[in-house]
């Protein structure tokens, strides 16, 4: 059996902000934490790309890249013709590497390279004084 989200509901959670993270990968995220939440359950119809666009006023293509993305990581699935869907069985992807992916998307946005950022990183963490014992 098909579940349809009702579009309202999704399309209302959703923001976009301007912080330098790509519109692309906000709308990823905020839809990967839908499901991880259970908002969005398996099976569950996701608004059309379309809808999407209209309502949060963004190209349909930024869109699509999101949904596509999400298709390649295994949470989605579109049927041509009938919609997206969220995989059953969705084997999300662990929290330290969903907060790592943001961190590169946003380092990336800034034009800061993936290597520095590492070096930042492990220099907070050595500051923090919790620095794994064998690195």
């Amino acid at each position: 059996m098909i579940q349809i989200a009702a579009p309202d509901r999704l399309l209302s959670r959703l923001k976009l902000e301007r912080n330098g993270v790509p519109i692309w990968v906000q709308l990823r995220d905020q839809l990967l934490m839908a499901m991880r939440s259970g908002a969005l359950e398996a099976g569950e119809r996701l608004p059309t790309m379309r809808q999407v666009a209209v309502a949060l006023r963004i190209d349909l293509n930024t869109v699509r890249r999101a949904y596509d993305e999400l298709e390649r990581m295994g949470a989605l699935t579109l049927e041509r013709g009938r919609g997206s869907f969220v995989s059953p069985g969705l084997d999300m992807p662990d929290p330290a590497e969903a907060l790592a992916r943001d961190a590169l998307d946003q380092a990336k946005a800034a034009g800061v390279q993936p290597g520095r950022l590492l070096d930042a990183l492990k220099q907070i963490i050595e500051e923090e004084g919790d620095a794994p014992e064998n690195p």
